[in-house]
Formats: structure tokens, C-alpha cells, sequence
């Protein structure tokens, strides 16, 4: 098989610049180290793919590890399935990690360092609600108000802090908070809550604990523990970093051999016409919209391999978008661009009808002709094939009008075409049913013009258009899956289910020549002049359904679509 990946640019991202800059200052490049800490509640959809490249390639270049950490701070949704389906995107896009961890490993210290927080009086338990809560921090503009409780004595919040570990107090009934700045102009430094009471079992250490650490009193102190030498982190979270570093500051040790995480922001990957959101994604399973977190109408990374999507094809459309610190919408037309561009290389052509309609050749023999056809145009490698030629033929219904119409060029009444590696045809009479539908074609053929045969006559002949077809006896049904955008509007994110398309999804059967009965789960196809096809399952029952998804069609058809 062929593989085609896009050639990177030798200039280097800024995130590169930065750790240059850290070498040459002294950093020991043999403590550059870094980590991709995905949450456990969902699977990982396209904008994970800029996230783990960045991550894994940064490792490759600097030839360091990497730990995948599972940030498994919210038992609430979380489970081994997703754990699973996380491993499984990660290999499918050819990366390999050198140490799994999780956030749960770490939760034993993580609650000695909230209690060393507690000593130092930089930490006290809010009984107050949520909601007022937040009421109380108010905005950038506007002084915070201190709870009522921000005073307490270490005593005392060493003491609830203790009541609340041991399952004494339910449910949103206390916290623990951070005491930093109610007077901050960034709202993450107004007493952010490190700690909060949930009655859940967790996947890994079960009943264990029913309090749990945030993400943010998380995340930085896993990067010290595990001596993360660079976190690289979406745009959304800087301004997080001095809440980040400020924790940091809380347990680091200067001249202790240890190292200090530096927090790096990138822009994350936003496409149009679709969304990422979990919460989101979870509603459309929810209502029965689509199926599960990998259906391919929407773009995790399991959606997008069971549409066809290839790594190599991934890999370059994150790469040609590069890593920026600037925020934009990347129309998804670019990502079905790269997707064509790689599949064009190591798909096979051949020849599948969706819309039947019968065609007879009237002056050709009731025989079977086996015609040559190439497999792959672009790499000789892929070989040639012979595909069955015979009287009866199916053609699509819409390369077919009876009367001519202005730019028409495909089949109608007294005029040529060229069927696909065989013969040019001209199109004579109709036969129509009851209804008075369009029920056969009938044609005749001229014996001279087999495909690959060149004569004087022929270059003559002005065929403006070439159809693929089917033989009728040879050809048998397939499943297919035909997707069109799940969402209705370029930016679906407000107000979402308002926007979501009631045809993003079409269960069609189209006959196929007999090449396409040896296929196996995972191939590729381009149906010639229709699109791109992979082979997404194979039902072996009475009646041997292959089913085929559409990964793209053959020319952009979003702006037709939008239109």
C-alpha cells in the first residue's frame, strides 16, 4: 500500500521557539518531558488530533517520554469504555506512549498537599451553596465578597476538611476553597474551589473517596509529580496559568533537583458545521439523533475512522492548519480536501449504481464480455481487473433525460456516450410503466468503440461524457451509507438542536460489480464518479450484506449543499 504523507514545513511553531529558548538558557534537555491527559467521560473527537500531534511529535523531536494521563477527577460519567476507545484513537493515529497514569493515582497526595494548604491558612471549608458562591465572586469589575466562612481557624477546617473525607457531610453541602484574592481581576483567583463532596464510586478506586480534587488543583501538581517538563494546553486555559502557577507555588521546593512545569497555550482546532462538546454530543445520543459517541456523522476520531477517515489524512490536515495562538474556524471543507487527496492514492475504483435504472443494448448479443478496467490510475501497482460487460445493464437514473437539456451532457434520446471501459452507446427509444416512470432504456452500440481500441473514426467522435454502469446479472446489492452534514448552519453551537438536519443520514441498497464481493472490513473504494466508500462492517446472514459508508463524495459538495 501506498503511503502519502504531507511533507512539514521546516520552520518551527512557537511552542518549538519557546523550548529552543528554555535549552539555550540552561534547561537539560534530557528533562524535557512531555503529557496528553485526556478526561475519561467521552471519546476524543477532531480537535484531539492537533493536540495529541503536538504532544507526540514534540516527544519524537526531542526524543523524550510522554505519559498519557487519564484526568479522572469526576467520577460522574466516567468509565473503562472511554479509557478504552482514548487507547484506540491514539495507536490508530500511529503514536505510543511511554507511561499510563491517572489523576486517581495521585489523589492520596493531592489530599496531603490541600491539608499542608490548610496549615499554612491558604485554604478553609465554605459552607455556603454554589450558588451563592458565585453570586459571591461577582465579575473582573467588581470586588468579590469573602464568605462568611473565608475566616475560619486552621483548626476548624482541619477538622470539616477531615468530616468531609470521611463521608460525614452530603452533597454540595461544603467545599473546600483556595484562599487567594477576592479582589482579583482574573475570576480564577477569587478562593477557586479545590476539593467538593460526590457521593459516586469512582472507576478506579471505587467507594475510596467521596471527596474530589478539581481540575484545576489537579492538573498542575500531576505535572510536577510526574515532572512535566511543558504542558501544553488549549487557548480556553490561559487564563487559568497564574492559578496554575500559584499551586505550583504552594508545594515547589527550590534546589531540590525537581523540575517546575511551564504552561503553554495553543489555539484549539474549530470546525464549521459541526460541534465537540461532549455535554452536546451526549444530548444527540441521548434524543436518539445518532447512535453512539462513533457515528460517523459527527467528527470523534472513532466517527471519523468508521466514515473512512485514514491517520495519514488527519495527520496532514492538522499539520497543514499549523499551531498558532490565534483562534479561527477552519471551514470543513479543507479537512474533506486532505481526506480526497489521500484516498485518491490508495483507493481502488470501481463501479457501483445507487440509483438503478435498466438499460438495454439492443443490437449486442445475450453474452457475457469481460472488459478491462483499472484498478488504481494513479499507482500501476494496484493492478487491472476484469469486469463483466453483458446486454442488460444498470446506469444511474440521473445520467439519463429523455428530452436534451442546455449543458446536459450525459445519455438522453438520439444521443452518445461512452460507457465506462466498453462501448460507446446511443440511446434510441424508452419503455415507461403505468405511471409512465422511465422503465428501460433501449440503445444500441457500436462494436468499434471498445475502450483502449484508437481508430480514425473514433477520434473523431465528439462523446462529451463517460457513465459507469453495472451488469444486471452479474451485479448484487449493497448496503450504503450516504451522510450528509449533521448540522444546517456553519456555527451550530448556539442553540445546537435547533439546527440539526432530519436527512444527515441515508440507508440506500446499490448494486455493485461482482470485484467488490471479495472486500474486507477496513478497505477503501472510490464508486466511480460518486465518491469515497469504506467498508464498514460485513453482516454474514442469508443475505451477505456488505455495509459501505460514504467518507466523502468526489468533488466539494459543501457549497452546493449550504447554498
Amino acid at each position: 500500500m501506498v503511503i502519502f504523507v504531507l511533507k512539514i514545513e521546516s520552520h518551527i511553531h512557537f511552542i518549538e521557539k519557546i523550548i529552543e529558548e528554555d535549552i539555550k538558557n540552561g534547561f537539560p534537555i534530557e528533562k524535557i518531558k512531555f503529557r496528553f491527559p485526556p478526561e475519561p467521560n467521552g471519546f476524543l473527537h477532531i480537535g484531539h488530533v492537533k493536540a495529541i500531534c503536538l504532544n507526540f511529535e514534540l516527544s519524537e523531536k526531542y526524543k523524550c517520554p510522554i505519559n498519557l494521563r487519564f484526568d479522572d477527577t469526576n467520577p460522574i460519567g466516567e468509565n473503562k469504555n472511554f479509557i478504552d476507545s482514548i487507547k484506540k484513537d491514539i495507536l490508530f493515529l500511529g503514536f505510543h506512549w511511554n507511561y499510563e497514569s491517572y489523576a486517581s493515582d495521585y489523589f492520596t497526595q493531592l489530599y496531603k498537599w490541600a491539608i499542608k494548604l490548610i496549615k499554612e491558612n491558604k485554604a478553609y471549608v465554605d459552607d455556603q451553596s454554589q450558588d451563592i458562591i458565585q453570586f459571591q465572586r461577582k465579575n473582573p469589575f467588581e470586588r468579590g465578597i469573602d464568605s462568611d466562612y473565608r475566616n475560619r481557624s486552621v483548626e476548624e477546617n482541619l477538622f470539616l476538611f477531615e468530616k468531609m473525607k470521611n463521608g460525614f457531610f452530603g452533597e454540595g453541602s461544603c467545599v473546600l476553597r483556595a484562599k487567594i484574592n477576592m479582589s482579583s481581576s482574573n475570576m480564577n483567583m477569587r478562593d477557586p474551589i479545590m476539593y467538593r463532596i460526590l457521593r459516586k464510586k469512582h472507576h478506579r478506586t471505587g467507594s475510596q473517596w467521596c471527596v474530589y480534587p478539581t481540575y484545576d488543583w489537579t492538573h498542575g501538581l500531576c505535572d510536577y509529580i510526574e515532572q512535566i517538563s511543558h504542558s501544553l494546553c488549549s487557548l480556553e486555559f490561559e487564563n487559568r496559568r497564574p492559578l496554575y502557577n500559584w499551586y505550583l507555588d504552594q508545594i515547589f521546593i527550590e534546589n531540590n533537583n525537581r523540575i517546575r512545569p511551564k504552561q503553554i497555550e495553543f489555539s484549539r482546532l474549530n470546525l464549521s458545521h459541526t460541534i465537540t462538546s461532549k455535554r452536546k454530543i451526549q444530548y444527540l445520543i441521548e434524543k436518539k439523533i445518532i447512535q453512539y459517541w462513533d457515528d460517523p456523522r459527527i467528527l470523534t476520531i472513532s466517527g471519523l475512522r468508521r466514515k473512512g477517515y485514514t491517520s495519514v489524512a488527519l495527520k496532514n490536515f492538522v499539520h497543514k492548519i499549523g499551531i498558532t495562538k490565534r483562534n479561527n474556524v477552519i471551514d470543513i471543507s479543507f479537512l474533506e480536501f486532505w481526506i480526497r487527496k489521500h484516498l485518491n492514492k490508495i483507493s481502488t475504483r470501481v463501479m457501483v449504481v445507487l440509483q438503478p435504472i435498466k438499460l438495454v443494448i439492443d443490437n449486442y448479443l445475450n453474452v457475457t464480455e469481460w472488459v478491462e478496467a483499472e484498478n488504481n490510475p494513479e499507482d500501476s501497482n494496484f493492478g487491472r481487473r476484469k469486469v463483466p460487460f453483458s446486454k442488460f445493464l444498470y446506469i444511474e437514473k440521473n445520467d439519463f433525460l429523455e428530452k436534451n437539456e442546455k449543458n446536459f451532457f450525459r445519455l438522453c434520446i438520439g444521443k452518445e456516450v461512452r460507457l465506462k471501459n466498453a462501448y460507446i452507446i446511443k440511446a434510441n427509444s424508452i419503455i415507461k410503466n403505468y405511471k409512465g416512470e422511465i422503465k428501460e432504456i433501449h440503445c444500441t452500440y457500436d462494436p468499434k468503440s471498445k475502450s483502449g481500441k484508437k481508430n480514425q473514426i473514433e477520434e473523431k467522435r465528439r462523446v462529451k461524457s463517460t457513465l459507469h454502469w453495472v451488469s444486471i446479472k452479474h451485479s448484487f446489492p449493497i448496503k450504503i451509507n450516504l451522510y450528509n452534514p449533521l448540522f444546517l448552519k456553519r456555527n451550530p453551537n448556539i442553540n445546537f438542536h435547533k439546527h440539526i438536519n432530519p436527512k444527515s443520514k441515508e440507508e440506500i441498497t446499490g448494486y455493485a460489480e461482482p470485484y467488490l464481493k471479495k472486500v474486507k472490513k477496513g478497505d477503501h473504494f472510490q464508486f466511480q464518479r460518486i465518491g469515497y466508500f469504506y467498508v464498514d462492517s460485513k453482516i454474514i446472514n442469508k443475505k451477505n450484506t456488505t455495509i459501505f459508508n460514504q467518507t466523502v463524495s468526489i468533488k466539494d459538495q459543501w457549497k452546493k449543499i449550504m447554498k
